[in-house]
């Protein structure tokens, strides 16, 4: 298995993972979001591989802190495909997420989850890989 950083030929591959968090697009409108997306220097996608098929994807951002000094990465996209899950395929990604936080000076990490019954398994992943509920996240569409 390979983690590596994703380019905009990744696009129909990145679109089929999305339709595993309930977001179906496609592979023209993934390819155009990832042409901004690369091309903003604090945004940083990777893409796990494993036997030549994109499993895994995690999208993060450079964010900085208005409450205090430093610097966060916030995890905006994370997904394992369904057929692919407990393989360790979302500790590589995630370990490579560390990993690039680390080296852009971040000091915390954050994400949101939804709060349906399907992200369970997703918040309990998160929990053993470290992280705290802390918050209640709200939307509103303009």
């Amino acid at each position: 298995m390979e983690v590596r950083k994703a380019t905009v030929n990744d696009a129909a591959e990145c679109a089929e993972l999305m339709q595993h968090l309930g977001y179906p697009t496609t592979a023209q409108k993934m390819e155009t979001r990832l042409r901004e997306i690369t091309s903003h220097p604090d945004y940083h996608t990777l893409i796990a591989v494993h036997d030549g098929k994109t499993v895994g994807m995690i999208g993060l951002i450079k964010s900085f802190f208005y409450e205090r000094d430093g610097i966060y990465v916030r995890i905006v996209v994370n997904v394992v495909d369904n057929n692919y899950q407990n393989l360790g395929i979302g500790k590589s990604l995630m370990q490579a997420a560390e990993h690039w936080a680390k080296t852009i000076g971040a000091d915390v990490m954050a994400l949101n989850s939804g709060d349906r019954s399907e992200r369970s398994n997703a918040h309990m992943f998160y929990k053993k890989y470290g992280f705290a509920e802390k918050s209640v996240g709200f939307v509103k569409s303009l």
